[in-house]
């Protein structure tokens, strides 16, 4: 799932902490081949446990089913960003590369191409639970090499939460389903002059919320527009484009309007944990423009419990631009496990994986994750659909869904696409001028492979 929350940011002791821990405990040549290292991250709150408690069953399921062989896990406890470039440490070197690696779908290829993964054909040719798995799931972990670099564990979609009680105060409707961008803003509007003392609109941007900017944020926007990211027929990056500009503007317009949260709110790396864990729980934001993943955070044994959120927040799907066909909008993107190249035992790895993504299992996680299923069978599965409120509204979008353009150039791509937002999010750039810049960084981070429009 792509983008998925992250808090506070990592300190310098915990950064030396986990170095220390990572050499210590590497994959190479002298490690045991009856342990298996499995690194993954973990959430930056150190009330969502989550991904541990699931991690922690599959240990003993792993464990109980090999006999003698023992699992180790190396948790990385980071923000998106900095997780990233902890992974892309640890797997340049034997000494410190784990045996599995939790890898986000947007930096899959650039890893790939660095050589840092290993191709997983030859294990999924003899895995029939692999054709259970949606074919824009695998798509999703597949190198430009044709080859399957990693194992989806779900996958994501995102629309619009409401408030419907700021709603009713607002005079708007509790059923709410805008039919273009104006009606997002004039809603927006609504709320600023109605309840003044709560934020009308959050929408993610600058650099500081990283791939949530861009993801949950532009490509939210951009999709909805007649304008891509990245040309498929060409095979070339888009510049220049209205779509791009559009995009950009409305941005402008919820931070130059005071529509969104104050400036150095929006620009704080911790956003993400303070719209899931204050703004939206307590009433002080109208409407959001966020992921699917939300609920997790408001379950039972989070710290966050919020079992009101279904009756209070409502649903919709984010419109196109002008209402254009198909009339909705949606991103996914997920994460994947993936093996290392320099796994000291890939073998066991791949057991992991087979036991951690059967159908019982993955489904146990699509529910505690708040994920979408990428399992067919799991996807068709009532007990599945009827787990959780949102489930299925979410699951519906997968076909109005896009999927981010996940080349190696992509992480340089989102971070010039966060650099422009921040621009017109602080006003310190006009519109023009920050689609101009990007272009320009564009035309760099992808050697000039790019299409004027």
């Amino acid at each position: 799932m792509p983008v998925r929350p992250t808090a506070a940011l990592i300190t310098t002791a915990t950064v030396l902490a986990a170095t220390a821990t990572l050499t210590a405990c590497g994959g190479d040549s002298g490690s045991d081949p009856d342990t298996l290292k499995v690194s993954f991250k973990q959430s930056t709150d150190n009330n969502i446990k989550v991904m541990d408690t699931f991690l922690a069953d599959i240990k003993k399921q792993f464990e109980k089913k090999y006999p003698g062989k023992k699992v180790e896990f190396i948790p990385i406890k980071a923000p998106d960003s900095e997780y990233y470039t902890k992974v892309q440490q640890m797997l340049r070197s034997a000494k410190t590369a784990p045996d599995l690696v939790y890898e986000d779908t947007f930096l899959i290829n650039s890893d790939i191409t660095s050589g840092y993964l290993k191709p997983l054909d030859a294990y999924l040719a003899k895995w029939p639970d692999w054709n259970q798995f949606i074919g824009t799931a695998k798509a999703a972990a597949k190198g430009e090499d044709g080859k399957t670099y990693g194992v989806p564990d779900g996958t994501d979609t995102r629309g619009l939460w409401y408030d419907k009680g700021i709603f009713a105060k607002a005079g708007l409707p509790t059923a709410w389903q805008p039919k273009t961008w104006d009606d997002v803003l004039d809603a927006a509007r609504t709320i600023k002059e109605k309840v003044p003392d709560v934020t009308p609109l959050n929408v993610y941007t600058g650099k500081p919320a990283g791939e949530a900017a861009t993801m949950q944020g532009f490509e939210m926007l951009l999709y909805g527009t007649e304008d891509r990211l990245y040309d498929e027929s060409s095979k070339k990056w888009v510049a220049g484009s209205q779509g791009f500009k559009d995009a950009l503007a409305f941005v402008e317009t919820v931070y130059e309007e005071k529509l969104g949260p104050d400036i150095s709110t929006a620009l704080d790396p911790n956003i993400q944990t303070i719209v899931r864990g204050d703004l939206l729980p307590n009433g002080k934001l109208g409407i959001n423009l966020d992921g699917s993943w939300l609920p997790q955070d408001w379950l039972e044994g989070s710290g966050h419990e919020w079992p009101e959120w279904s009756r209070k927040l409502g649903l919709a799907a984010m419109p196109t631009q002008h209402g254009q066909a198909p009339g909705k909008v949606s991103m996914s993107g997920g994460w994947t496990w993936a093996i290392p190249a320099k796994a000291a035992n890939p073998d066991l790895a791949f057991d992991f994986i087979k036991t951690m993504q059967s159908k019982a299992n993955a489904q146990k996680w699509y529910v505690a994750n708040s994920g979408i299923a990428v399992r067919e069978d799991v996807a068709n599965d009532p007990a599945y659909a009827d787990a959780q409120p949102g489930i299925k509204f979410f699951t519906d979008l997968v076909a109005s869904t896009h999927y981010r353009p996940a080349y190696p150039a992509y992480p340089k791509v989102s971070t010039a696409i966060q650099e422009a937002m921040e621009g017109v999010t602080t006003g310190d750039v006009s519109v023009e001028e920050a689609a101009k810049n990007y272009d320009e960084e564009l035309r760099r981070a992808t050697d000039g492979q790019v299409i004027e429009k």
